[in-house]
């Protein structure tokens, strides 16, 4: 992936999955109505905290609150930096 950023301690920088852009019926979803993705991949993590290591590994696929995270853009993309505690699960 080439990006340039380091996360710190236990925050974890996450690439949000694509928004399902059709319904398992086949209705197409317009992107006013698109609900933000809760899923993502781990691209980046810190270090951990002193006697917490982090359980995420680069290339995880991921559950996250749907409040979670700060949003930023790299390189033209869309990421979310957070840190490991909100994080739900490892799919």
């Amino acid at each position: 992936m080439g990006l340039n950023i380091k996360p710190l301690a236990d925050r974890v920088l996450v690439e949000p999955a694509a928004a399902e852009t059709t319904t398992a019926s086949g209705i197409i979803i317009p992107d006013t109505a698109k609900e933000k993705p809760q899923k993502g991949t781990v691209v980046a993590i810190g270090t951990g905290k002193k006697d917490e290591p982090l359980t995420v590994q680069v290339g995880d696929t991921v559950l996250y609150g749907k409040y979670s995270g700060s949003e930023l853009k790299l390189e033209g993309n869309d990421y979310l930096i957070m840190r490991e505690s909100d994080i739900l699960a490892i799919i």
